[in-house]
């Protein structure tokens, strides 16, 4: 704690905040320690205990995440209200757990939105890698009746889904075009140059088009 407490930077910690994240260690840095350090679980369960934003998203680094029960995960993301370390805690850990799919369909529909967001986020990459078994059409009804009213992190979450519906589904293309158009949810997002559009019709025509390219 005192390794992490001597990295703070108000510098970085100003551009963290402005993304809602309360820690001023440059994610380098952390990264550097998590390699000297080598998987720890039960350090790991420390680091987190503290509530420190830079120790949990250290913890993330060095923990073993088929070590956890899923009401342990379950119980760890309803503590992750930070957004990078909720952002770590569902790629690095859930999905590579066992009880991805479990809790994936425990948190879809739960009635707290970052918790479903990353039930959300969950269902994207089933999408993508494995969609079998996923009911579509289904999950373009629910994101065209509820993404324009969400809260921020569930409507990002749920325009993701929605996108690589439009990416992956041929057959269902136009109808996420049709949803992504009609909603025009994140259509003036700020986009730096070189950088795609996370607006759904312009994030799928992108990436269509350079899977034919």
């Amino acid at each position: 704690m005192a390794e992490l407490a001597a990295l703070e930077d108000p510098r970085v910690r100003a551009v963290n905040e402005n993304h809602g994240d309360d820690h001023g260690v440059n994610l380098g840095k952390l990264r550097a320690i998590a390699k000297r350090v080598k998987t720890q679980q039960e350090l790991s369960k420390e680091l987190w205990a503290t509530g420190d934003t830079a120790a949990r998203l250290l913890a993330l680094l060095i923990c073993r995440p088929k070590a956890f029960t899923a009401q342990e995960l379950d119980t760890m993301l309803r503590q992750a209200s930070i957004p990078k370390v909720n952002d770590w805690f569902v790629n690095y850990v859930v999905k590579k757990s066992a009880h991805a799919e479990e809790l994936r369909q425990a948190w879809f529909a739960d009635p707290d939105p970052a918790v479903a967001a990353s039930g959300w986020a969950l269902t994207s990459e089933r999408i993508v890698k494995e969609p079998e078994g996923l009911e579509l059409p289904v999950l373009l009804e629910i994101i065209e009746a509820q993404m324009k009213e969400a809260p921020a992190r569930l409507q990002w979450a749920m325009n993701n889904a929605l996108a690589q519906i439009g990416i992956e589904n041929p057959e269902l293309r136009a109808r996420a075009l049709a949803i992504g158009e009609r909603l025009e949810v994140l259509k003036d997002y700020p986009t730096p140059p070189n950088c795609t559009s996370p607006f759904a019709p312009i994030w799928i025509n992108e990436m269509v088009s350079r899977q034919a390219g």
